[in-house]
């Protein structure tokens, strides 16, 4: 009985590793190629987390991956000055509009919704790390249908190296702080989070638009 359990928990163990080494499901991008979107507009970026700067942190760096990407952005400043000029200050009623609406006003193929789920530093016992996290979709604006949404992170802990024991870890730390309190530490976070969730490089990002080399000729 006893060598029957634990070949039936060894065939477990043995499944749990099988499922966590699957690779992920690949993206569906049948309804993107379909609607073969040219233009994008960059809607300016909800802001779900506490940092007021999150928005212009991010939607600043939103262009050139897309652009990149081989896509027509319409310019992100006359675009935000255009909603500010209708009194449009707050991102949530730019992402509530209309999308008919949008087609009217910028004649773009589709828009890209962002959303901020986390911008800035988080503080632990000894140390903190700056973490800028994004969710995107991109919806064609003369259907409504989502054609492609996508989630991306990064983090300053990525490229930091503890050594030097718990005095190396406390001057780090204090040097961390002061580093945060005189700059935007999270912007250069926030550069790398808009390229994983947008470049064409990325895994599960944007496909190649009508101006990229790998665009499909048709």
């Amino acid at each position: 009985m006893l060598k029957n359990r634990v070949m039936l928990y060894v065939a477990l163990l043995g499944l749990t590793a099988l499922v966590g080494c699957a690779a992920p499901k690949p993206k569906d991008y049948s309804a993107f190629r379909a609607a073969d979107p040219k233009t994008i507009l960059i809607l300016p970026p909800k802001n779900s987390s506490p940092d007021i700067k999150a928005t212009y942190g991010v939607y600043a760096q939103t262009s050139r991956p897309v652009a990149e990407a081989g896509f027509y952005v319409l310019p992100i400043t006359l675009v935000d000055e255009h909603f500010k000029a209708q009194g449009m200050t707050v991102a949530d009623d730019v992402h509530a509009i209309d999308i008919a609406k949008l087609r009217e006003v910028f004649g773009a193929d589709a828009a890209l919704y962002i959303d901020i789920k986390e911008y800035g530093s988080k503080y632990y016992v000894i140390g903190s790390a700056t973490v800028v996290t994004a969710e995107g979709r991109l919806v064609d604006l003369r259907t409504g249908d989502e054609l492609w949404q996508g989630v991306a992170r990064a983090s300053s802990e990525e490229q930091s190296q503890n050594s030097g024991g718990i005095a190396g870890m406390l001057i780090s730390a204090l040097v961390k702080q002061v580093m945060a309190a005189a700059f935007d530490q999270s912007y250069p976070i926030a550069g790398m989070t808009t390229q994983r969730l947008l470049s064409v490089q990325s895994p599960g990002a944007l496909i190649p638009g009508p101006r990229h080399p790998a665009y499909p000729k048709r």
